[in-house]
């Protein structure tokens, strides 16, 4: 199973299909942190690039998994000894390949949007917010996959909607349904991250696990 998550991360690497994702995510880090935020504004900056990030990394993850042909998979599913561990096996590649941007996003953010350095416990939040992020995109980038719609114009517009509407719905009272991307926002501009971050994660997580199971189901026959 690890062996054939290594093959699709090489796969979706010589294919050329990273490149697009990278240029995404550089493009936004560069507009995102074209400036260097004041001192004080550290969780803003680390919040607001995580979330941004979300619909990129759902993109790499997308990509990933469609860039192995639908026969391929399912030998890959006879070669692994089950469709579920195939599925396992593509939504970790999917998952690193988003860890990869994500860090990226993480680092981007140290060197080049803050002032001055973070306090140990913003940093830690930080780096499991930027982890969440990664899960995000890689659940929503796994249900707007072709294995799940596989009108390559219903996937792309799936994903933009989907985040939209995760956007809309975390600014309402039932921001809880969803990952709240929108509560991230407001804790961090109203420097209550680190108490609130608890909450969020587990809300977070909880969604992002709700999205896996749905895309394994999804794919129990496909």
């Amino acid at each position: 199973m690890i062996a054939l998550a290594a093959f699709r991360l090489a796969a979706y690497v010589r294919s050329h299909r990273v490149f697009q994702a990278l240029l995404l995510t550089l493009a936004l880090l560069a507009i995102v942190h074209g400036s260097r935020a004041p001192r004080g504004a550290e969780a803003t900056v680390l919040v607001d690039g995580a979330v941004l990030l979300v619909p990129v990394l759902a993109w790499a993850a997308r990509s990933l998994l469609d860039t192995e042909p639908d026969r391929q998979r399912e030998m890959s599913a006879v070669q692994v000894g089950g469709r579920g561990k195939e599925v396992v096996a593509g939504l970790l590649a999917a998952f690193a390949a988003c860890a990869v941007f994500a860090a990226l996003g993480l680092v981007w953010a140290l060197l080049l949007g803050i002032s001055g350095s973070p306090p140990p416990g913003l940093l830690l939040a930080g780096l499991i917010l930027y982890a969440i992020s990664a899960l995000t995109g890689t659940a929503l980038g796994a249900l707007t996959s072709r294995a799940v719609l596989p009108s390559p114009a219903v996937s792309i517009m799936a994903l933009l909607l989907g985040f939209l509407a995760m956007l809309l719905l975390s600014a309402t009272s039932l921001y809880w349904l969803t990952v709240p991307l929108i509560p991230w926002m407001k804790a961090a501009n109203s420097g209550e991250l680190l108490g609130a971050f608890s909450t969020l994660a587990w809300i977070s997580l909880a969604w992002c696990l709700i999205g896996l199971t749905a895309y394994g189901w999804l794919r129990r026959r496909s």
